[in-house]
């Protein structure tokens, strides 16, 4: 049994170029999903699993998040003044969720080098990558499952999903074994982005990681791969590839519910799916969305 993890990194330096104009001015991780930043759901899934220590990966023009997790002196006066308490809850619920730390990625050199900006806060231990452009659904927790696997087996963990395999080409896809547990396979190889005909299986890497420190040292010497960028996954196929000296690489399989809200038409899903089982907004949402897809039969 390891040392709990306490640390999670959050890679947020993207341009988000696919919500331009959108934002031009507002980092893509401050959009909104119903009411909240999409930043904020991620942060809220660290603390859920006991990540009470989160560094943020961020760039140029990423202001708005430090600002949001921040005091707001003036905006809590006046809601203490007004005497909306129910406002002035959720305001201090953001500033008050983690220990929240900030470091520039620089230059735009892809995952694998944001999480090596990670290197000298996480010192020599295991810790959480978390992408801010998955929102996992509360009401199915994966992080808390990784990280128990994480402390069992003293390896590597990264979060599986079965997709459509015209669908691979999106995403990291793993080569697996089985284990003695339905839902926890070990990785024996990994390719970034592979054609449908290259696919080792349509399994598929979605936002979350539990690393051990080794990593850093394999990124370091990581060439870039596709998209001429520093690769995650090149990282951890080689951990994969190399067990003894690096842990090797498990996954386990989400089944849950995911909205990745990097995509424009999946961000606009996540905001429907999230808001219609909400007890203030769904009773109301439900039947004017049964009455306006009526509309387009």
């Amino acid at each position: 049994m390891g040392t709990p993890i306490t640390k999670a990194v959050i890679p947020a330096a993207g341009l988000g170029t696919r919500f331009l104009p959108a934002t031009k001015a507002m980092p893509k991780e401050m959009l909104p999903v119903v009411d909240k930043p999409a930043i904020q759901y991620v942060v809220e899934e660290a603390v859920a699993a006991g990540l009470t220590d989160v560094l943020m990966v961020t760039g140029r023009n990423k202001n708005a998040l430090e600002n949001h997790f921040d005091r707001m002196t003036e905006l809590e006066a006046i809601l203490k003044k007004k005497g909306d308490h129910s406002r002035l809850e959720k305001v201090n619920h953001a500033t008050d969720l983690a220990d929240i730390h900030y470091v520039r990625q620089g230059d735009p050199l892809g995952l694998g080098h944001a999480v090596l900006r990670a290197k000298m806060h996480v010192g020599n231990e295991p810790f959480a990558v978390l992408l801010g452009d998955d929102i996992i659904d509360a009401r199915d927790p994966l992080l808390s499952k990784m990280l128990a696997e994480q402390s069992t087996r003293n390896t590597s963990i990264i979060a599986l999903m079965e997709v459509e395999p015209s669908q691979i080409h999106l995403y990291g896809a793993a080569a697996v074994e089985a284990t003695d547990d339905p839902d926890v396979v070990r990785v024996t190889g990994l390719v970034e982005k592979p054609s449908t005909e290259d696919a080792p299986s349509n399994l598929a890497i979605i936002g979350r990681y539990v690393l051990r420190p080794e990593v850093f040292e394999v990124l370091e010497r990581t060439q870039p791969g596709k998209g001429n960028e520093i690769q995650l996954t090149d990282a951890l196929q080689e951990m994969a590839l190399n067990p003894v000296t690096s842990g090797g690489v498990y996954g386990v399989i989400f089944r849950g519910r995911r909205y990745d809200t990097g995509d424009r038409l999946d961000y606009i899903k996540a905001i429907v799916q999230l808001a219609v089982d909400r007890e203030d907004l769904g009773p109301d949402l439900r039947p004017w969305l049964h009455e306006f897809v009526a509309t387009l039969e």
